[in-house]
């Protein structure tokens, strides 16, 4: 989600006369757009932005800093208190303000009183009505958030607090900014949400739509080939959503599912509002919609009060699922959230254990799926240059990425991107799959 809204930020700025520039020297503003899931990424915020104090008193111009996103949002004050060098701080609900909020820090430096503009409320609606129209080009391969925002409350996360409460954009905006899209030769959307599977958006009836109505209207834009959404709730991955998979072509064999833990009594006191059993359940309605479907998961580790016990229920059920992939960290206390201020936390030595051991078997089953996929033909969304000159890069269905070497000059190989085309799989790495391009076929791929 912080990449599309740079992206919007950046196609703002354009409409101000603004140029994205390859590194912060020289430049007149600089923006750090920030997340505040995990201490490691908040605290990261202030070692960039001394780098970047040290640059603006080197440079000839007027460097601006700014800071936004959630990090923003949550430590607005803070930012100015630690940070004298930045002069304009804007939540992620704000930054459509963006040129009133630049005019504002021009007219205060022209004062010569220095700027120390917080922007940090929460009006979702807005921001999206005011999104420019003249979007940047695209590649084949694009995000689009329809939802932003969560109602439930984990008690580790700070999205409630720094995203707000749950907000559909209505579905007809959403269906335009597609076909736009589409027409600027995207083949595949990542529909992008806090909790995308509680979209419910409104149609121009006033009618309300979820998430499978949406993918089945979204499936009938021309040139969307593929569709794809993240991040799901397990509490809103309900029947008719289940049934897309295997209903609707364009939607992918590949869901993001977090459980976050495979024990029940941390479940509860992570106020997840489902159980392991609950969740197993949802997997065999999945793969019975899907059989060839893949699946990826959220993990925390040392939650507090997580023991032994608890533990081997997340490496038990971890088993279970068996993962295409999976994202797993160590439970960071973010400021705020009721799980930072329990008694019983767990050591980091313990995390550290935990966390090796979890994340050594889910390289075993990632390393095992991948493996399969050896000797098959996959359909791959080339969109880029891979490390060598005659090397192209794609993702197949199940978002591996997938290099290929073609056999003729590196100036070609840009008419490969945007097409869907068949692969042989050669060879697995450990990220990545090595193919071979199956011959005449480029001019059978749909533009």
């Amino acid at each position: 989600m912080n990449v599309y809204d740079s992206e919007r930020m950046a196609d703002i700025l354009k409409t101000q006369n603004f140029e994205t520039a390859d590194n912060p020297e020289g430049v007149d503003l600089v923006i750090l757009n920030t997340c505040h899931i995990r201490e490691k990424a908040a605290e990261k915020v202030y070692s960039d932005l001394g780098r970047l104090r040290d640059l603006k008193e080197k440079s000839s111009n007027e460097m601006v800093i700014a800071v936004a996103g959630c990090v923003a949002q949550a430590e607005g004050e803070e930012i100015m208190r630690r940070a004298p060098a930045v002069e304009l701080v804007f939540g992620p609900q704000t930054y459509h303000r963006l040129p009133g909020l630049l005019e504002k820090v021009a007219a205060d430096k022209a004062k010569g009183t220095p700027a120390r503009i917080v922007d940090t409320e929460f009006p979702v609606e807005e921001k999206f009505d005011h999104l420019t129209k003249n979007a940047s080009s695209a590649g084949p391969t694009a995000f689009l958030t329809i939802q932003e925002g969560c109602d439930k409350f984990c008690t580790f996360c700070v999205v409630p607090y720094t995203r707000g409460g749950e907000f559909s954009r209505p579905v007809d905006q959403i269906l335009d900014e597609a076909r736009s899209l589409a027409q600027r030769g995207v083949r595949e959307v990542t529909l992008l949400g806090q909790n995308v599977n509680a979209y419910h958006g409104l149609n121009k009836a006033g009618g309300e739509v979820g998430l499978a109505g949406l993918i089945r209207a979204l499936a009938e834009i021309d040139g969307l080939a593929r569709i794809r959404y993240t991040t799901s709730h397990p509490r809103d991955m309900d029947d008719e959503l289940i049934r897309i998979h295997g209903a609707v072509a364009q939607c992918m064999p590949y869901l993001h599912l977090p459980v976050q833990s495979g024990s029940d009594r941390v479940l509860k006191d992570m106020n997840r509002r489902h159980s392991a059993a609950h969740y197993m359940n949802l997997i065999e309605k999945i793969r019975k919609a899907r059989p060839d479907i893949a699946l990826s998961s959220d993990f925390i580790v040392g939650f507090p009060g997580e023991d032994d016990a608890d533990f081997q229920e997340t490496l038990k059920l971890v088993k279970a699922v068996g993962y295409a992939q999976a994202y797993s960290f160590k439970y960071s206390p973010r400021p705020g959230t009721p799980a930072a201020k329990a008694p019983d936390q767990v050591p980091e030595d313990v995390k550290k254990e935990r966390l090796a051991e979890l994340q050594a078997l889910l390289k075993a089953q990632q390393t095992v799926f991948n493996k399969a996929s050896e000797g098959r033909v996959l359909e791959v969304l080339f969109e880029r240059q891979g490390k060598f000159e005659n090397q192209i890069v794609g993702r197949s269905p199940y978002m591996q990425a997938v290099h290929v070497a073609l056999d003729e000059p590196g100036d070609t190989k840009e008419k490969y991107f945007g097409h869907i085309l068949p692969v042989e799989i050669l060879a697995v790495g450990p990220n990545s799959l090595k193919g071979k391009l199956l011959t005449g076929q480029l001019n059978q791929s749909a533009a």
